[in-house]
């Protein structure tokens, strides 16, 4: 689970997406709820941002996250989003990811966590 504030922590961020990313690439199973405001980290406008925040070459988060689209499970909060002012109703304007994304809330990272061998949170 991510659910740094971005703007608060962008380097935990980052390394949460690279952790996540490096387990796809190890051929693990990947789920990743993003939470609070860390839903930010789903907008593809606000990852192209996040590499000049933390000192990584330019398009780095943008290829880990879009890594984790491609392989892994992806969830939000529902709640979150609605808070930053994305719905399912304009996710597809908005986000890098809309098929397959589950809008969940705590019962959702419980049961994720639950059915998980190892749950890493940043």
């Amino acid at each position: 689970m991510i659910s740094t504030d971005p703007d608060v922590d962008p380097r935990r961020c980052a390394v949460g997406l690279a952790c996540a990313a490096e387990a796809l690439t190890s051929g693990h199973e990947v789920e990743v709820f993003f939470a609070s405001h860390a839903v930010q980290l789903l907008q593809g406008q606000f990852i192209d941002g996040l590499d000049s925040r933390v000192g990584m070459p330019s398009g780095t988060c943008r290829t880990m996250m879009e890594s984790l689209i491609a392989g892994a499970k992806i969830a939000c909060s529902t709640g979150s989003q609605a808070v930053v002012g994305v719905t399912p109703e304009n996710a597809d304007e908005v986000l890098m990811v809309t098929d397959g994304l589950v809008w969940s809330g705590p019962p959702g990272v419980v049961a994720m966590s639950a059915a998980a061998d190892v749950v890493l949170s940043f």
